[in-house]
């Protein structure tokens, strides 16, 4: 057929920079299971990609291709974009099945060719997702026996409507995808409705983890935290280690495990921390922070997001200067910019407490100077939001668009390695 035929696509230049949205989805034990991929144009003032084609293909010749699956979504699955042309073309086939949900848009007409598109790409192992279906027409049902999840988008359904549209979406072997979650309401609501995955702003942004109790342990990384920022003596440390023994098996397994670069056989904590050394230590703990189990079962997109941050505005810090303390600030900047929400205090109240250097401070309270640049070109990078950002860069003296795309991939890779050793 001719759905089955190659066209030309025309990929991005290597030099020119794309953005990456990466929002968590989470089951319904709270994990996260899969990303979606959401890729922007690097132009200053546009948001979005007026030509879906384009889009498609800078995701797999950049983040996959050249960059590797396994730095963008870890062991998850990524939900990718297809309108009918990317869905024709021969870029399905480039990407591995077992790691890749097609996510179908609601624009695509399901013509008999879409129809047998569908089919050989489920053949082919893929599995299938309709994007924001409110309703099953009759052109959507040759497709349904190969769909196996639904998205809903509840922006576009009222709340009183919710419960019929899931009861006409409802079929064997298709599970129900909530996304544009916004409120912990939405997110019970939904899970009482029997939806089986969860994606929005609720899971991905730092309000998920209002009103939750500081647990002991926390507290006590806080204080390791300290101790290693006002260089403390390695006994000290050792000695704050020794009254939790699972951070200790934690971070003799990290040590083990080369996550930070080291991979000797270690004996003792401290040796561990000796070959680990004050910086990777600084920001083992602080990722630790977003990691620990007593922070509750969503904390795993927040963990996940909050060393991704910190990676990469280390990376930057670096593109701008060659100050290795800028650069170490940077990444604290990072980490500590969701810490109001994973704590439950107000960034002042924080502030307060610990003694950090003044261009911390501005950044993490009015996102000024140039830590704070940095980190406001990290949250914009994060949600896909390029208005604005060419004005930042431009401020940011030495920082080079094209480089955007490797630094964001390479702190991804860097916060799943980290994730990796705390599982």
């Amino acid at each position: 057929m001719s759905g089955t035929a190659t066209p030309v696509v025309d990929t991005p230049s290597r030099a020119a920079p794309f953005f990456l949205g990466r929002q968590p989805i989470l089951d319904r034990r709270d994990q996260t299971v899969a990303y979606e991929l959401l890729f922007r144009s690097g132009r200053a003032g546009c948001a979005a990609v007026e030509d879906g084609r384009h889009a498609t293909a800078s995701v797999i010749a950049h983040a996959f291709t050249e960059l590797g699956i396994e730095a963008v979504l870890g062991n998850c699955r990524g939900f990718i974009n297809f309108d009918a042309a990317t869905l024709l073309s021969g870029l399905p086939e480039a990407l591995p099945p077992e790691r890749i949900v097609l996510e179908i848009l609601e624009s695509v007409e399901f013509t008999p060719e879409i129809v047998e598109r569908c089919e050989q790409l489920h053949t082919a192992g893929f599995r299938i997702a309709l994007d924001d279906l409110v309703t099953v027409l009759p052109t959507h049902e040759p497709v349904m026996p190969l769909v196996e999840i639904i998205k809903v988008d509840l922006q576009q359904v009222a709340a009183d409507d919710l419960p019929a549209l899931v009861a006409g979406l409802r079929r064997p072997g298709i599970a129900l995808l909530a996304e544009k979650i916004e409120s912990q309401e939405q997110a019970r609501r939904c899970s009482d409705l029997g939806f089986a995955y969860f994606q929005g702003h609720f899971f991905a942004r730092p309000a998920v983890l209002e009103g939750r109790a500081v647990d002991p342990s926390r507290v006590l990384l806080l204080q390791m935290t300290q101790q290693v920022m006002g260089g403390a003596e390695i006994r000290e440390i050792e000695a704050s280690f020794k009254r939790s023994a699972e951070l200790s098996y934690k971070l003799m397994r990290l040590v083990n495990s080369a996550a930070m670069g080291v991979g000797n056989r270690i004996e003792s904590l401290a040796h561990a921390l000796i070959m680990l050394g004050e910086r990777q230590l600084s920001r083992w703990l602080q990722v630790l922070l977003f990691a620990h189990p007593g922070a509750g079962t969503l904390a795993s997109p927040l963990m996940n997001m909050a060393a991704s941050r910190g990676k990469l505005m280390e990376l930057l810090a670096n593109e701008v200067s060659t100050d290795s303390r800028f650069a170490d600030r940077a990444f604290m900047t990072g980490i500590l910019s969701l810490l109001d929400a994973l704590l439950r205090i107000p960034m002042p109240e924080i502030l307060a407490q610990i003694n950090f250097s003044d261009d911390v401070r501005v950044a993490l309270l009015r996102r000024e100077g140039r830590l704070g640049r940095l980190l406001d070109i990290a949250e914009r990078l994060e949600q896909g939001e390029t208005d604005g950002l060419q004005d930042l860069l431009t401020a940011t003296t030495m920082l080079d668009a094209a480089r955007l795309p490797v630094l964001q991939i390479e702190a991804m890779a860097w916060a799943n390695e980290m994730e990796l050793a705390q599982s």
